[in-house]
């Protein structure tokens, strides 16, 4: 492990240790989740999506995150204009068990266009399709994934999903908050002290950078990070 994924891991843990230090609730299963990291790549530094939860969600009020939930059991019904790359579906296969099937993964590529229409305005529906959920998941990079640990008020299983605006033909000016997201922003990747957010969101922006840096493309299939915690410990393994 090289010494930023130590740091990272290292910092999840703090994190994790201090929000529990005090008061632990009950054990609960997490709920299959997902985000999508939109980027607008115009100018020299890509920007990422953020936007504010409110003081009253009781899961990271007041810190900005990418769009997302929890996966519907609508969304596995939903279809689709264009579907995940066969890569991308396989890697989401990769470490469930047996009743996670290829419509509960398609799922979650359809709960992450979904919330991001909800919470930004933003429609991956391409417009011959308009007035359905429909979205185009085609250019969805299945980037990392994160359980959320034992002992907190809320557990997800998150998966990230990312794509860049140009892919999808979608204005970056055109978002605009909503109930569950406010302040919605354009953060630079590399750039984002001036905003608090979840430890789990830099380690996954710190995930991205090094992604694009080692090719701009963002290829799909890639060996995803994937964080969950063992005995009280963050732990990053590759799948």
């Amino acid at each position: 492990m090289n010494d930023s994924v130590a740091a990272n891991t290292a910092l999840l843990t703090e994190d994790h240790q201090a929000r529990t230090s005090e008061k632990r609730h009950p054990p609960r299963t997490p709920r299959d989740a997902a985000s999508l990291i939109l980027m607008d790549r115009s100018g020299k530094v890509p920007r990422a999506l953020l936007g504010k939860r409110g003081k009253g969600h009781a899961f990271m009020p007041d810190l900005y995150v990418f769009p997302g939930g929890r996966r519907d059991p609508g969304d596995n019904r939903a279809p689709l204009a264009h579907p995940l790359r066969d890569d991308v579906l396989d890697k989401l296969l990769t470490r469930t068990q047996a009743r996670f099937h290829g419509h509960a993964a398609r799922g979650l590529a359809v709960a992450a266009a979904r919330e991001m229409m909800e919470e930004a305005h933003l429609s991956l529906t391409p417009s011959e399709y308009a007035g359905a959920l429909c979205p185009d998941v085609s250019k969805f990079r299945f980037l990392a994934r994160a359980i959320t640990p034992p002992g907190q008020s809320r557990r997800f299983d998150t998966r990230f999903f990312a794509c860049f605006c140009d892919e999808l033909g979608l204005e970056p000016t055109a978002v605009r908050d909503s109930d569950e997201l406010h302040d919605l922003t354009w953060l630079p990747i590399d750039a984002h002290e001036s905003h608090p957010l979840p430890r789990i969101t830099r380690v996954i922006l710190s995930d991205l950078v090094q992604a694009l840096a080692e090719d701009p493309s963002l290829p799909f299939g890639k060996a995803v990070p994937f964080y969950y915690s063992r005995n009280g410990r963050f732990v990053r393994e590759l799948i």
